[in-house]
């Protein structure tokens, strides 16, 4: 299995401790340092925080240059209509 496969996770739902349930979650950007960015895992049903997430600068560039590929082709031809 590839490492860099699990790296760069966002969560869509944590337990929150005021819910006491696994609950949705929203992101929100905390801080921008030079070398990372934070974010801030927002219970939606209370609003209290329950995690947070860091990214650094070498991570978000490799993401956004994942995001920007072309999908693959197949590798078996389409047949055309006769």
């Amino acid at each position: 299995m590839n490492q860099q496969q699990f790296e760069n996770f966002t969560a869509s739902s944590l337990y929150c401790e005021k819910c006491k349930a696994a609950m949705p979650v929203r992101e929100r950007l905390l801080l921008v340092l030079p070398d990372r960015e934070i974010f801030d895992y927002l219970c939606t049903g209370c609003g209290s925080s329950v995690g947070r997430r860091e990214i650094t600068a070498g991570e978000k560039l490799l993401a956004q240059s994942m995001a920007g590929r072309r999908p693959r082709r197949s590798a078996v031809p389409h047949e055309r209509p006769p």
